[in-house]
């Protein structure tokens, strides 16, 4: 399940903190601070997320 979960995490992780860093740059968060929270915001739910989709993929 690790392998599945890094693959998954490597294109989820990346595509949340995308968009974490476009929802910041729309709210007017245009300083380091809030695009860099954003982007960990967004990669955090990116982690949550690949771990269940793997679980559910694993479970199939």
């Amino acid at each position: 399940m690790a392998r599945l979960f890094f693959l998954i995490l490597s294109i989820v992780g990346v595509t949340g903190a995308g968009i974490g860093i476009v929802v910041a740059l729309v709210m007017g968060f245009d300083t380091l601070n809030g695009i860099l929270l954003s982007a960990a915001l967004g990669t955090m739910l990116g982690v949550a997320a690949s771990w269940v989709i793997s679980r559910q993929l694993i479970s199939a």
